[in-house]
């Protein structure tokens, strides 16, 4: 089961299920789908995002290979978490380890409309970098 490890967590902890295997290894350059054995319903207006766990990522360089995994509210499948090896070493995950964490946040429902032009901000077109470094 996901758990929230402190009461002030934003994300429930999420497992590894390797079943009758002790541990597996990801090489390095290496992605590899882990499983679960856990299947949620998430809310209609919600989502689940599936993030890093920060040691995992910043002590071993093991993260989503996608960075931010998306569970939509109408999956009912089983919820792999997928781990990329950034390191140069290999690195064990054991079963039964926390290896990424999930956030249910509220997704709005919006209706997507096509435009000639869009209305003006003072920001503009503006991107990368635009709005300064400090």
């Amino acid at each position: 089961m996901p758990t929230k490890a402190t009461q002030g967590s934003a994300g429930f902890d999420l497992y590894v299920d390797l079943g009758e295997k002790p541990f597996i290894r990801i090489k390095p350059g290496e992605s590899q789908r882990l499983s679960t054995g856990i299947a949620l319903a998430i809310p209609e207006g919600y989502f689940g995002a599936i993030f890093a766990r920060s040691g995992l990522a910043t002590n071993q360089g093991l993260r989503p290979p996608n960075c931010v995994g998306v569970i939509d509210s109408d999956y009912r499948g089983e919820v792999g978490v997928g781990l990329c090896n950034d390191s140069g070493e290999v690195r064990v995950i054991e079963n039964g380890q926390r290896v990424a964490q999930l956030v249910v946040i509220p997704c709005p429902d919006v209706e997507i409309e096509e435009v000639v032009e869009l209305p003006e901000t003072d920001r503009g077109a503006g991107g990368f970098g635009s709005t300064g470094t400090k």
